[in-house]
């Protein structure tokens, strides 16, 4: 029989102590649906988790179709560039976050899609394919991207006569490819620096950002409705609750229907004369969007 020196067995408790009280020094967040976080009534409230922001870096995030993995950035402070991070749900716990080079996906409601800007993946037995082009139609797309349940896209395009400015558009399939987009009407494209539309996944309305002469300031979110013809009503500019006098941008609603999230934030001038963005999620129960829905 081999013995073990006391010196070597205080040591090895040592380090056994040590590292139960690492992981007790983190805790176990259980709660998986926003991570425990308290959820917001009609008026907006911050969103923003200790796990993902101990700093207050945190910037915004999406969660997965499943709610078991939650991609997100962060900025500013020792963040010197926006940094790309994914965190996953297992084992009954939130894991450690870790750098990532997926950026800003969106996630079809069964799972089976990400889509990455121009690009996607599709969900294999082993994991993700490669990325795939999704084609010619969306090659002028501009800030944002959504998908409705039936597979329109909409999107901001910028062309030269648009002054830069953008208009927001969709694109159909139609037998199996995807028509070039057509531009929305003036309820929609009116103001400047049109982005980030959102589309109810039954296309019964849509959001956007937009800076108008009317407005609270910065850039606004607005919401159109479809009437019972099919046809966008005039924009509705969504309240002084949502919309400040800072920036308010890219809102978009959770897979589950309950809560509406955004941006909100504001430029600021580096010593070096640079333009800086300093943004925090916000989120407000979704039942904003069915109180400014018109009486049809």
């Amino acid at each position: 029989m081999r013995y073990i020196s006391m010196p070597i067995l205080s040591l090895f408790c040592m380090l056994t102590m040590s590292v139960k009280s690492m992981a007790q020094d983190k805790p176990c967040v259980a709660e998986q649906e926003y991570f425990g976080e308290q959820p917001p009534g009609l008026i907006p409230k911050l969103f923003d988790p200790k796990i993902v922001s101990p700093e207050g870096r945190f910037e915004g995030g999406t969660f997965n179709h499943d709610m078991t993995e939650f991609y997100f950035t962060r900025k500013n402070g020792k963040y010197k560039k926006r940094t790309f991070f994914v965190i996953r749900y297992e084992n009954g716990c939130w894991g450690e976050e870790a750098e990532t080079d997926i950026r800003w996906p969106q996630f079809s409601a069964d799972g089976k899609v990400m889509r990455l800007g121009k690009q996607y993946k599709e969900r294999t037995a082993t994991g993700w394919s490669a990325p795939k082009s999704l084609g010619t139609f969306i090659q002028e797309q501009g800030h944002g991207l959504s998908v409705s349940a039936n597979g329109t896209y909409y999107f901001p395009f910028y062309k030269k006569q648009d002054n830069g400015h953008g208009n927001i558009g969709y694109s159909k399939r139609v037998n199996g490819q995807y028509q070039d987009p057509i531009k929305l009407g003036q309820q929609i494209n009116t103001g400047e620096w049109i982005a980030h539309p959102y589309i109810a996944p039954d296309e019964s309305y849509l959001m956007w950002d937009v800076v108008r002469d009317v407005g609270h300031g910065g850039s606004d979110i607005y919401i159109s409705f479809k009437n019972k013809e099919g046809e966008w009503l005039p924009a509705i500019n969504m309240g002084e609750h949502i919309n400040t006098d800072s920036d308010e941008s890219s809102p978009w609603v959770s897979h589950d229907g309950k809560y509406l999230f955004f941006s909100r934030g504001d430029w600021y001038r580096r010593a070096d004369g640079s333009k800086n963005w300093v943004g925090r999620s916000y989120w407000v129960d979704a039942k904003v969007i069915e109180n400014l829905r018109p009486k049809l």
